[in-house]
């Protein structure tokens, strides 16, 4: 099968070949997954094979090439926010690590924006948890919006930015439901660090499974993007410090510990977000004003001094520790978040 491009509206059909195939444990070429997503996302698809399709990449990994495919097919649809990325960082993680920390990475947001760089954070609700990043924000009164007017006012006068992914993402209406009924990570948590609809030629992307990682860092490698992919080798998506972390770069790898960053190593109970909203929400805010744990604050720091030295690489991790904590310590952070929340 050289190509999917269904003749007369023929797509329904050649997905069950493509459904026989993928239960035969075969693979897609990129341009047979670029054709497969366009074909769901534009409505050609029943709901039934929709539903086939994303579980039997629960049974395998993606190929590079079928996340690449998936990804272009996502882009090619996305509401563009006209947003200058070129000095934009987005720091995100694949989720579905099942660990439930609190919102870690938004948090690492708000402070990288508060040391005075250019945050474009690309965000959505959580599939598998109760406090993915618009979860919070959304509670916490933040109004999603895909205005380019408030998001460049936001961006200029805060520094960061919040593309909740269903407003750039129209297309993805139509695989919403599945998602959510599923309850399950599914290959589009692997997409949504890929398609943020700005492209910040900067990405600090936290990933659950050493090869995912790897698959990232071979995807990435092919783009001009400035990364660094960090996986905790217990299985958390983001830089946890409970334990060692691997780090892909463009041009290195290597393993750190938190010992080695400065850190004490936390425990993973420290790291907890809560059952409910609302618990997500108080760390999220007790963070903000000084008021978390000791371990919550570290967690935070330590991932903003990632972030810094993803946008500078010259930068010393121990200096970019400094910068982060005296923005989180000070309140410039929490202003950051609060006049954030004005411009709307």
């Amino acid at each position: 099968m050289n190509t999917l491009s269904p003749p007369d509206g023929a797509l329904p059909y050649l997905m069950k070949k493509v459904l026989d195939r993928l239960s035969s444990y075969e693979t897609l070429s990129y341009t047979e997954a670029r054709e497969v997503l366009l074909g769901i996302t534009g409505g050609m698809v029943n709901e039934s094979q929709m539903t086939a399709f994303i579980a039997a990449f629960m049974m395998r990994p993606l190929t590079p090439d079928e996340l690449s495919g998936f990804r272009d097919a996502l882009l090619e649809q996305v509401v563009q926010p006209g947003l200058p990325a070129t000095d934009a960082i987005d720091i995100v993680g694949t989720g579905g690590d099942g660990k439930h920390t609190f919102n870690i990475s938004t948090l690492t947001s708000f402070v990288v924006a508060a040391c005075g760089y250019r945050v474009i954070k690309h965000g959505n609700y959580g599939a598998t948890s109760v406090s993915g990043s618009s979860n919070v924000m959304e509670y916490l009164g933040y109004r999603f919006t895909a205005d380019e007017s408030v998001l460049r006012r936001q961006l200029d006068a805060c520094g960061i930015c919040f593309l909740h992914a269903p407003l750039f993402h129209p297309a993805m209406r139509r695989v919403a439901t599945i998602r959510k009924n599923l309850g399950l990570r599914t290959f589009f948590n692997l997409l949504g660090p890929l398609t943020n609809p700005a492209q910040p030629a900067h990405l600090l992307l936290g990933v659950n499974t050493l090869e995912a990682a790897r698959m990232f860092h071979y995807l990435l490698q092919e783009s001009p993007v400035q990364y660094k992919v960090i996986h905790s080798l217990d299985g958390y998506d983001e830089l946890s410090l409970t334990g060692p972390a691997r780090i892909f770069t463009p041009l290195t790898q290597e393993v750190v510990t938190p010992e080695t960053l400065g850190f004490p190593q936390l425990d993973a109970g420290a790291l907890a977000g809560g059952k409910e909203i609302r618990t997500a929400a108080a760390i999220f805010m007790n963070v903000l004003r000084g008021e978390a744990t000791t371990a919550q604050e570290q967690v935070v720091i330590a991932n903003t001094a990632m972030a810094i030295r993803t946008l500078h690489p010259t930068i010393s991790f121990a200096d970019a520790v400094a910068a982060a904590t005296e923005a989180l310590c000070s309140g410039k952070a929490l202003d950051t978040f609060n006049r954030t929340l004005q411009i709307q």
